[in-house]
């Protein structure tokens, strides 16, 4: 069964909602951006019914034949939604946008709208726990060592940002010098051309290098003394790569 976690008072009410319907024989649609959860929630509330994406039309159609109870994900992307026949069926639909608000009134009884994390601040904070001792099982991280309120997160995209932002920020405290050779080597095998390479790519190496040194040292006289070149010449890259 999908477990689901939520403190959001919104959800919570589209779970009582669900819970009073799912006897019924009745259709519902979930409406919200990608990425928040919604399949998980109607998986978690119908862990029985039968899963099929909209991708494709014909797939959908066979699924209404034989079964009773059906989630439909990505219901926004059915070719031909109103030749669609939802008699004596239970149906859970996704969509990541309404469409054609006509049709949804039309096919579905009870219509919800899925906050998008945004909207959810607490479950942020749980998703990121979750995230965190993943990437740090994943990553053979020893999970005690890293302050979760350090790491910046995404939520930009809901839950594919922020659980990308984690493992990136954690993969990041992992390297080493050769890991990131290999990865400047992989980036330089694909991107170097042009006629003038060298000093387009130069900037991957100072501009983080002068920032991170402002950020260590906080003084310019000290960061160009550390990395051995005149203050002048540290205040000219610095214009260059407009740090600021």
């Amino acid at each position: 069964m999908e477990t689901f976690f939520t403190t959001s008072e919104n959800i919570q009410h589209i779970i009582k909602s669900f819970n009073l319907t799912k006897t019924l024989f009745v259709s519902s649609i979930l409406i919200g951006e990608a990425r928040t959860g919604k399949k998980s929630l109607a998986r978690h509330l119908f862990p029985h019914a039968h899963l099929v994406s909209c991708k494709n039309q014909k797939s959908v159609e066979e699924a209404l034949e034989e079964y009773d109870e059906i989630i439909l994900t990505d219901f926004e992307l059915l070719s031909n939604p109103s030749a669609l026949n939802f008699n004596n069926k239970r149906i859970i639909a996704t969509a990541n946008f309404e469409g054609n608000s006509t049709l949804i009134d039309d096919l579905f009884a009870f219509i919800y709208t899925m906050p998008s994390l945004q909207e959810r601040p607490k479950d942020v904070e749980y998703l990121k726990t979750l995230f965190v001792n993943n990437a740090c099982k994943t990553l053979q991280i020893d999970k005690t060592t890293i302050d979760k309120n350090m790491i910046p997160v995404d939520i930009s995209t809901n839950t594919q940002s922020l659980k990308k932002s984690i493992y990136l920020y954690l993969t990041k405290l992992t390297m080493t010098q050769e890991d990131i050779a290999a990865l400047s080597y992989a980036y330089f095998l694909e991107h170097l051309e042009g006629n003038d390479g060298y000093r387009q790519h130069l900037s991957l190496y100072e501009k983080p290098l002068i920032e991170a040194g402002l950020k260590k040292f906080g003084s310019q006289l000290q960061l160009s003394q550390i990395l051995g070149i005149n203050r002048n010449t540290l205040r000219k890259k610095i214009h260059e790569h407009n740090i600021h």
